[in-house]
């Protein structure tokens, strides 16, 4: 009799175990998605580094977004597990966002085919430019691509 009921607790655990699995499998499925839009890096980012300095700036985006979901999964699992009703109104304030980010892409390519950058103003931004130091520029690219 006794043998019986460890089986059957045994075969309980293993199901609750198995449970847990199932449901963790589904919560990172759901918020994978989520999570990896910056898994490819944008070749704009990084325009403007030289060629021998490609790589390491790559490898600090990685590093940097490596980071990110290190923070990023963990929260969204959490959210995920105990206040999901929350899930759908952060997923809708990151959809409004990245529109208005597309909406200002959009409207700052519009004005700059408007404005005319004169001979005077390119000299003096391109000036600006080459007195920046070279590495806070690199770290400035890898930043913005984090």
């Amino acid at each position: 009799m006794a043998g019986s009921s460890l089986l059957t607790l045994l075969d309980d655990i293993a199901t609750l175990l198995d449970d847990i699995s199932v449901m963790g499998k589904l919560a990172a499925k759901k918020t994978a998605g989520v999570l990896g839009d910056d898994l490819s890096l944008n070749a704009q980012q990084v325009t403007g580094v030289r060629a021998n300095r490609e790589l390491p700036v790559v490898w600090s985006v990685a590093k940097g977004s490596l980071i990110n979901k290190v923070i990023l999964v963990p929260l969204a699992l959490l959210i995920s597990a105990f206040i999901p009703w929350a899930i759908t109104p952060l997923l809708m304030l990151g959809g409004a966002f990245l529109c208005f980010e597309g909406v200002e892409k959009v409207l700052h390519t519009f004005e700059a085919r408007k404005h005319k950058e004169d001979p005077a103003e390119r000299q003096k931004r391109l000036e600006a430019l080459a007195a920046q130091d070279p590495w806070a520029f690199e770290k400035d690219k890898v930043n913005g691509a984090v």
